[in-house]
């Protein structure tokens, strides 16, 4: 008998180092309150389609990528092959919060634009979803000069990340990232720009990913929030960026 329980002590305690990491992760509580839908669910109403940006010269800007209303998201993709660009807030902000849900095709290389012009010039939080790629870095979207940071590379496969040396060290380890995120699942991202030059926070899943604070004022103090489909790489129409439950909290 007493070797039946300490044979189940030990697999019990194999068993919680196991599911350990998944509780580790530093996961900041919030403060949700103040914050207003910008999307709703079923049209594109309080947004619009720019081709003014370099991922739509396939078309000559003539279209900006498809973006449609879809199963309460809002779905983007290449309109004909090589062919991208933004959707943007009608709307202008300025020190904002926005969170949102994202369940991208593992393939296509998106962006969330903070204070984005229609020619797409931003700050963009990384949603390059690719092998090779990465997410919640922070890029100078035709930004001279701007900031181009990540703490980690995706490899071939969604499911495995190599760390990168970076001013703001990548707050979990690369073997934990399949506890942590869920490929064909809704995952959130959450960002936060505040001064002029800002300070960028970028988070995932509840987890602070990166901070940087630019030294020189790129844009103006307000522009729109924006959502990418790149040009280029080839045929990708049938590739599909999804985001929805998309909130602001302007900050004063």
């Amino acid at each position: 008998m007493r070797i039946a329980v300490s044979l189940l002590s030990i697999v019990a305690c194999f068993s919680l180092a196991v599911v350990a990491p998944a509780d580790e992760f530093k996961r900041e509580k919030f403060d949700d309150t103040g914050f207003e839908s910008i999307f709703d669910g079923r049209t594109l109403k309080g947004w619009h389609v720019s081709a003014q940006t370099g991922h739509s010269g396939a078309s000559k800007h003539a279209s900006g990528g498809r973006w449609v209303a879809e199963d309460g998201a809002i779905v983007g993709s290449q309109d004909i092959p090589g062919n991208g660009g933004i959707v943007i807030t009608d709307k202008q902000y300025g020190d904002f919060e926005i969170v949102l849900e994202m369940n991208n095709d593992f393939v296509p290389d998106s962006g969330l634009f903070l204070r984005s012009t229609e020619k797409g010039q931003a700050y963009q939080y990384m949603i390059d979803y690719h092998a090779a790629g990465n997410l919640a870095g922070v890029y100078g979207e035709g930004l001279p000069g701007g900031p181009n940071l990540r703490n980690f590379d995706f490899t071939d496969k969604v499911t495995e990340i190599k760390e990168r040396e970076t001013p703001f060290k990548l707050p979990i380890k690369p073997a934990d990232w399949p506890l942590f995120w869920h490929h064909g699942q809704w995952n959130e991202l959450r960002a936060r720009i505040v001064s002029n030059p800002p300070k960028i926070t970028t988070w995932i899943n509840g987890v602070r990913f990166m901070e940087y604070e630019d030294t020189e004022k790129r844009l103006g103090d307000t522009g729109g929030i924006a959502l990418q489909v790149h040009g280029g790489g080839g045929d990708l129409t049938k590739q599909y960026v999804r985001y929805r439950n998309i909130r602001v909290k302007q900050l004063k």
